[in-house]
């Protein structure tokens, strides 16, 4: 393949570094009327895009456990490996730490690659299509013992589509195998019926925690965890219940384990149910507050049928502009937009087809953000404002609201993913006359919280929010000279220029953190309260009248000013700004005199 000269650096920050994602989803158009270029996932099994021996793709899995598979294909588990932040942040890591991290962080995010023994710095085009699946079928799945707390590492059991697979049940499938109805074969030569695992292995460690602390209770080298979500649930009323972790996010509604499981066929054989009832069925969606970034072609995944568009293709099309819609092909047809379009683009019924794909995975997004919010909400709880007083004209007000995380598993946010995911609240009060007279948690140019990571903020160009309410966790490394201060990543490259990241010689249990760097925590306990408290200076209570007191938590994968450091692109950083969420909107009025 010949890849763009811009793409063959690795951490590029062109554009093309978020789209290099999933050119192998989607196999190239061919030429025929409009109905010649059907989406959706395919239906043979026997095919060359999923002819590895080792570990098998989830979309050969989809053939019988399609629900499964629908779940899965728009999850966080599904995007471990697709994630274009994921490839900054590893490959910021990697530069500042001399290469030190290594294979660390790809041992959870693109498990399958780090079992064959693909180098993690090579792009996505060159590894074996199911290694860019991330947390795959087989990676949970091909898992024969009780793993325990290992630190970032799946043992994997290499094998075939016809190899022994592990779940919380283990039914006898000699019935199903013997039973010609079923039309399945055992038979790697068999090419005329659908492939099939020889056996089913109960495997009682999936329906426990533990199985998911191996990449959910993570530390890097010098001891600073990255990942402390299980810890949290370890001294969580949750776990004292017993309740654990698939019971809430593989529950019937997400984050609720009183509504229990939904009940589903275990697989559909050639349109069969085997069971001919429900079964207990986990769902595989995963929710939760992480969200895509990439090329709607690329992600969710989306096999179409009998189209193959190479790599370049998918990172030439322009989503945004609508290609391939009606709208936009007539009036191209017309002669009202003139567009040179890239060689592979320049059939309309090629287009059409990928547009569908888009639109179809636009959709599934959307359905997962409002999925994402109702799970956040139904984590938390917000109350107020309560004043300290009346307020009046000429007179400062204090006001407080109570931020309660009603989640017994875990804090809020949780513990993943480090310093990343961001929750602050953000209240506003807006005078008789409609305007804002005082706000807190406002935003910056960049969209960035105003607080001393703002671009904006260090160059004098917005106010620092000195009121800021926000339960994002900080890494602190101690300085030269000076008191511990906020950094990216726990990285301490202000004292030493050529950080290489070795495990820590001094035991974390006699300072309680590794030496050096430390995280800091402002999350909320599970079934815990703060009190967010703001005071309206008196200069801005003027006019007398109804007042507007306006607040909203709000929700993002990744801050501004990290992605910026890693050199995302503005493409990815706009998207992650589209697609954060608002969670408990609300407003009180209230008289002034």
């Amino acid at each position: 393949m010949n890849a763009p000269r811009a793409l063959l650096v690795r951490g590029s920050t062109a554009l093309a570094a978020t789209l290099l994602i999933g050119w192998f989803l989607t196999p190239r158009a061919s030429a025929g009327g409009d109905d010649a270029l059907p989406t959706g996932l395919a239906q043979d099994p026997h095919t060359e895009l999923f002819s590895n021996e080792k570990f098998p793709s989830a979309f050969q899995c989809a053939d019988c456990h399609r629900q499964i598979f629908d779940e899965w294909r728009s999850s966080a588990h599904a995007y471990s490996a697709i994630s274009p932040m994921f490839h900054k942040f590893e490959q910021a890591l990697n530069n500042l730490a001399y290469g030190t991290v290594n294979t660390f962080c790809v041992r959870c995010h693109i498990p399958v690659g780090t079992a064959l023994g693909e180098d993690r710095h090579i792009p996505l085009w060159e590894r074996t299509k199911e290694s860019t699946e991330g947390v795959t079928c087989v990676v949970c799945h091909r898992v024969n013992e009780y793993n325990g707390r290992v630190n970032g590492e799946r043992r994997i059991i290499e094998g075939s589509i016809f190899a022994p697979v592990y779940g919380t049940v283990g039914p006898d499938l000699d019935p199903i195998i013997e039973d010609p109805q079923y039309a399945v074969t055992t038979d790697t030569d068999d090419e005329t019926a659908t492939p099939i695992h020889r056996e089913a292995i109960r495997n009682d460690g999936l329906s426990k925690s533990d199985f998911c602390a191996s990449c959910h209770q993570v530390a890097v080298h010098p001891g600073i965890k990255l990942e402390v979500v299980y810890e949290q649930y370890r001294d969580s009323p949750a776990f004292r219940k017993g309740t654990t972790c698939q019971d809430c996010h593989m529950a019937k509604v997400p984050g609720d384990p009183s509504s229990g499981y939904a009940t589903a066929p275990r697989a559909v054989i050639n349109n069969v149910d085997p069971i001919q009832e429900g079964s207990k069925h986990t769902d595989h969606s995963f929710i939760g507050p992480g969200y895509s970034i990439a090329h709607p072609g690329i992600f969710p995944h989306n096999l179409a049928a009998r189209k193959d568009f190479e790599l370049q293709d998918w990172m030439t099309f322009d989503w945004e502009a609508s290609w391939g819609s009606r709208d936009f092909e007539e009036k191209v047809a017309s002669g009202e937009v003139k567009t040179s379009f890239p060689d592979a683009w320049t059939d309309p019924r090629v287009r059409k087809a990928a547009w569908r794909v888009v639109r179809e995975n636009l959709a599934e997004l959307d359905k997962r953000k409002e999925r994402r919010r109702a799970i956040m909400e139904k984590g938390s709880h917000m109350d107020g404002p309560f004043f300290s007083k009346t307020p009046r004209v000429g007179e400062s007000f204090s006001f407080h609201y109570e931020v309660t995380n009603i989640c017994e598993g875990h804090n809020l946010p949780s513990g993943s993913l480090g310093a990343q995911p961001e929750i602050w609240l953000n209240v506003a009060l807006v005078d008789p006359d409609g305007e804002t007279a005082w706000e807190s948690g406002y935003v910056d140019s960049h969209g960035d919280m105003c607080d001393v990571h703002s671009r904006d903020v260090r160059e004098g160009k917005i106010d620092h929010d000195n009121q800021l309410f926000n339960l994002q966790a900080k890494f602190l490394t101690t300085n030269v000279k000076g008191t511990d201060r906020e950094m990216y990543l726990p990285v301490n490259f202000d004292v030493d220029q050529r950080p290489f990241i070795r495990p820590g010689a001094t035991p974390n249990s006699v300072m309680n953190h590794p030496p050096f760097v430390r995280m800091e925590q402002r999350s909320i306990p599970p079934l815990g309260m703060k009190k967010a408290k703001y005071s309206v200076p008196s200069d801005r209570m003027k006019k007398r009248g109804t007042y507007k007191l306006s607040v909203r938590l709000r929700s993002r994968a990744e801050p501004m000013y990290f992605m910026d450091f890693v050199g995302a692109t503005e493409e990815m950083e706009r998207r992650m700004i589209e697609r954060m969420i608002d969670i408990h909107p609300y407003t009180v009025e209230f008289e002034v005199r």
